[in-house]
């Protein structure tokens, strides 16, 4: 007779994405794939970008930071999605060998067909509604494997707040000319709109059952808060990269920004190229009347950050040379910092 495999479940007590993405990072890493892992959690008010992704041509930065809602990327691939506790986001952990991408599609659809809701897979990553006026999807995947496991993830929407998707994913309009991949928006519903009972809880319930059933083992779910980083140095580790400004900005691919006002004192062209989150290249045109300053600043800009915090440091550099037009270079900061959004 067989011996059951071993499962593990883990659920997440915390909305941070970062902690949530490291944790992900670390199961797939460190955690023993002969034991088939299942990871449950959710994200607050986030919107997550794909590894190559732009965030300043993909995100309304602006709106973002008013309304408090985070940046995170993930090291895989696709588009950009917003996460909001509509979502609910599942991991799946296994090992390589003798591993069937269509095992966690079953588990899926089990745990949807326990909350009443009758879904089909659709190609190799969504889960959709069969409707008359065509499928809506509920659930995107993505893949990961090595040598030695098998990495499943995605999200279900429940009751996501989907014109905050819209509000987020779509950048004010500026000659931002970018050269990442561009998001694609798919037709999508809620679950809650087929179910009106259903919720994280009890689709998580669902998924536990349904996971546990299927490799007929069972397992009690372990609650990973945030103290929990300090019993793993690894993950801490990890959470801090997540977090960093170099990851979730810096990593941009190469893109060019125009920027164009009046001033009080002067007509202002800005051009910069920029690589990973850093100019690279700065043109300034101006019919300003200090022509030493404008060159001063085209020099300055040149390696800083593309973000406010690099704008600051550009016209501090230029300020330590010009201190008698402390007026004009603090109507160009502002004006600068204003630009780039965070």
């Amino acid at each position: 007779m067989s011996q059951a495999p071993r499962v593990r479940i883990l659920l997440s007590e915390t909305y941070n994405p970062w902690f949530n993405l490291a944790t992900e990072d670390w199961i797939f890493r460190e955690l023993d794939p002969s034991t088939q892992t299942l990871f449950l959690w959710r994200n607050d008010n986030t919107v997550v970008i794909g590894r190559n992704q732009n965030p300043w041509s993909e995100c309304n930065l602006a709106r973002m930071e008013e309304d408090k809602v985070f940046l995170a990327r993930r090291t895989s691939g696709g588009g950009a999605v917003f996460h909001d506790l509509g979502n609910t986001c599942f991991t799946f952990l296994s090992a390589k060998e003798g591993y069937d991408k269509t095992a966690n599609v079953r588990i899926l659809l089990d745990a949807l067909s326990r909350l009443g809701v009758t879904a089909q897979a659709s190609g190799r990553n969504d889960l959709v509604i069969p409707l008359e006026d065509g499928p809506r999807k509920i659930s995107g995947s993505a893949y990961r494997e090595t040598k030695d496991r098998a990495f499943h993830h995605g999200t279900f929407l429940i009751h996501a707040n989907l014109s905050r998707l819209a509000n987020y994913l779509t950048p004010h309009p500026k000659k931002l000319e970018s050269k990442g991949s561009a998001s694609v928006r798919s037709r999508v519903m809620n679950i809650r709109d087929l179910q009106s009972e259903a919720s994280h809880e009890s689709l998580v319930k669902a998924m536990i059952g349904a996971f546990c059933d299927f490799h007929g083992a069972t397992a009690e779910p372990e609650l990973l808060e945030p103290s929990f980083l300090e019993s793993q140095p690894s993950l801490k580790r990890t959470f801090d990269h997540y977090a960093s400004w170099d990851w979730r900005f810096g990593n941009a691919p190469r893109f060019s920004h125009q920027m164009v006002e009046y001033l009080s004192w002067g007509f202002f062209e800005v051009h910069v190229d920029t690589e990973n989150g850093h100019v690279t290249r700065a043109q300034v045109f101006s019919d300003a009347l200090y022509p030493d300053l404008v060159q001063d600043l085209q020099a300055a800009l040149t390696g800083k950050p593309h973000s406010r915090n690099g704008m600051q440091q550009a016209v501090a550099e230029v300020r330590a040379r010009h201190p008698s037009q402390e007026r004009e270079l603090a109507e160009l900061e502002t004006w600068l910092m204003g630009q780039v959004e965070v």
